[in-house]
């Protein structure tokens, strides 16, 4: 059966699934080593986030939504950091509810040692997309988001039949 929808974009398509595929397979597998802590891509992507942070000063429902996770898998991500010592929470000033999270010093050394090992899981995406002008690459990101709008009805769909 030939699909016709996808027209003349089924190769994009299909990269991006295989992709997103192969990273969902791997994203909470505690994996990756730093002395003695474990940890996953998901919580390397959390607490990369949090350190991001510090300039943004978003609450935390934010960074869970520019991460794609609910704020529930984002709580459950920071308790397990939080048991591994890589970070350290506490109330924010002026607020009774909301939780400030920050990166402890063994989780700013735990990402800078990732940072430093990543490079080769990007840098062949790095060097195609430094044959796109800026421009270009502003297309690329619009595709991905336009994606993400989708999967966002697919989760809210997904969600109603549980």
């Amino acid at each position: 059966m030939k699909l016709e929808w996808m027209g003349e974009y089924r190769d994009v398509v299909e990269a991006l699934i295989h992709y997103c595929n192969i990273y969902a397979g791997v994203y909470r597998q505690e994996k990756m080593h730093f002395g003695e802590v474990a940890y996953s891509y998901s919580q390397i992507q959390v607490l990369e986030y949090l350190l991001e942070n510090e300039e943004r000063c978003e609450n935390m429902s934010r960074i869970a939504e520019r991460l794609g996770i609910t704020r529930s898998n984002f709580t459950k991500i920071t308790q397990r950091l939080e048991a591994k010592g890589l970070v350290e929470k506490a109330p924010m000033p002026g607020s009774g509810r909301e939780l400030s999270v920050s990166v402890t010093p063994l989780g700013r050394a735990l990402y800078e040692d990732y940072a430093q090992q990543i490079g080769w899981h990007f840098s062949p995406m790095f060097r195609s997309l430094e044959k796109l002008s800026p421009e270009q690459r502003g297309y690329v990101r619009e595709a991905l988001e336009s994606a993400m709008a989708g999967s966002d009805y697919m989760r809210r769909r997904a969600g109603e039949k549980e």
